[in-house]
């Protein structure tokens, strides 16, 4: 009988003994993906492709077990040599073959030259064939962006009291009403899949006080632009007892600044592949609605047509305008109209038309929406009657009120949107693993 204790030895050596200089003139054992081949004659440079990132080795038919002929790009191997110094290799060493097992091969040649700096290659090719495109390390480099956003708000908002919740994504009804749901029939009853977790974490501040959770999201809407997409994950956080809604703006702005902390710190190596410079978060402005509005017609030479929502070219004059006159990459838009926020939205007492809320742009595009909620059962059922809105199926939400809530709000963020501006990127989809929009349900 055999026990696990959790602990599985390999002799395999990982990336910082590789990178060690005492394994200099030794023989190691490495495994990994052959991401390019360069043959000259007798010799070949077989680039290994690791999670860890590209490393250089070379391969004589005089000196290993296998011809050069006998390898092909695609393959995964384990290989055995003598690391030595070689200035000209990427991080100033290579393995020098002598054994090569190869552990899978490929039925057919790549269908795309994922070895190339960057692939040049339609969006649509690269949908197409993503789990291939992927292994391409500026397509790979984007998504280690995006894990380091994730971590980091995580990370952050544990150091802050928050707890990590799981909410459904199969509902009765939308946290946000209207038309853009995906219905569905659930053991034949109707049912929809969330718009965000909106009512869950509102109900588990009356339980935790701070909650967060990182998840899928889904609108049924029929957009076809480089923003939007039909599924996407929210970084979503609802805390108790604040004090106004500039509290979570607060909150935000910490987590940012602990993003690029961590992105200076521990991912270095993919800001170096995108030649990314990281935006200044020690402070971040903040403007009203109105007031941004007319900031941006008056600058630019534009007249306000919708004076109750921006609009994308407005919110992009705005990421301009606070760029110019103060250097900022972020800038919160607050106090946003009432007409154009959730019943749950709480309204400003000085002026009811406007609500406690903001959205964050990112140079120029919303990443963020968030704001304070009502907290008062009647003043929510009021809001709700006002509206015009039907209370059926949400009576457990209500009772969540009946029965007291401290004051509280929250926030989303747009996961893919966030990257897509880290990145400098122009399409969301080029920020999503596998995209759902209106044309594409595959791969």
């Amino acid at each position: 009988m055999e026990f696990l204790d959790g602990i599985w030895k390999k002799e395999v050596c990982d990336w910082e003994i590789l990178m060690s200089n005492q394994i200099l003139n030794q023989s190691v054992t490495v495994e990994g993906m052959i991401h390019s081949i360069r043959h000259m004659g007798d010799i070949a440079f077989v680039i290994l492709r690791k999670r860890e990132g590209l490393f250089q080795t070379v391969l004589e038919n005089t000196k290993a077990n296998v011809s050069i002929h006998d390898m092909k790009e695609g393959m995964a191997v384990r290989v055995r040599g003598v690391i030595q110094e070689e200035a000209r290799a990427p991080h100033g060493r290579e393995i020098c073959i002598t054994n090569a097992e190869i552990l899978s091969a490929p039925a057919e040649p790549l269908p795309m030259a994922i070895d190339k700096w960057k692939l040049n290659t339609s969006l649509e090719t690269k949908l197409n064939l993503r789990p291939i495109a992927l292994r391409n390390m500026q397509e790979r480099a984007k998504f280690k962006m995006q894990e380091a956003l994730v971590r980091a708000f995580r990370d952050y908002l544990y150091t802050q009291g928050f707890t990590e919740i799981h909410t459904p994504k199969i509902g009765a009804r939308g946290a946000e009403g209207g038309a853009n749901m995906f219905r569905l029939s659930y053991f034949h009853k109707p049912a929809v899949l969330a718009q965000s977790p909106q009512f869950y974490k509102q109900m588990m501040v009356g339980v935790f006080e701070r909650v967060f959770e990182t998840g899928p999201v889904f609108r049924a809407e029929k957009h076809n632009t480089k923003r939007h997409l039909n599924e996407y994950t929210s970084l979503d956080l609802e805390m108790g007892y604040i004090d106004g809604f500039e509290e979570l703006m607060a909150m935000e702005t910490g987590y940012l600044q602990y993003a690029m902390e961590l992105l200076a710190k521990e991912y270095g190596k993919e800001l170096s592949i995108l030649d990314i410079t990281l935006p200044e978060v020690s402070k971040i402005p903040s403007v009203r609605f109105d007031k941004a509005k007319q900031l941006v017609a008056k600058k630019y030479d534009r007249r306000i047509r919708n004076p109750y929502d921006l609009e994308p070219e407005e919110e992009a004059l705005i990421g301009r305008y606070f760029k110019e006159e103060y250097n900022a990459d972020f800038v919160f838009v607050t106090h946003y109209p009432s007409k154009k926020r959730p019943f749950y939205a709480m309204d400003d007492p000085a002026d009811e038309k406007f609500t406690l809320s903001f959205d964050l742009l990112f140079h120029g595009l919303e990443v963020t929406t968030g704001g304070q909620r009502i907290h008062d059962y009647h003043s929510l059922k009021e809001k709700i009657a006002a509206r015009g809105m039907e209370e059926e199926g949400m009576e457990q939400y209500l009772d969540t009120f009946k029965y007291g809530m401290p004051p509280h709000g929250g926030l989303g963020i747009g996961l893919e949107r966030l990257t897509m501006q880290l990145v400098g990127e122009d399409n969301v989809r080029e920020t999503c693993l596998f995209p759902r929009d209106l044309n594409r349900l595959e791969p």
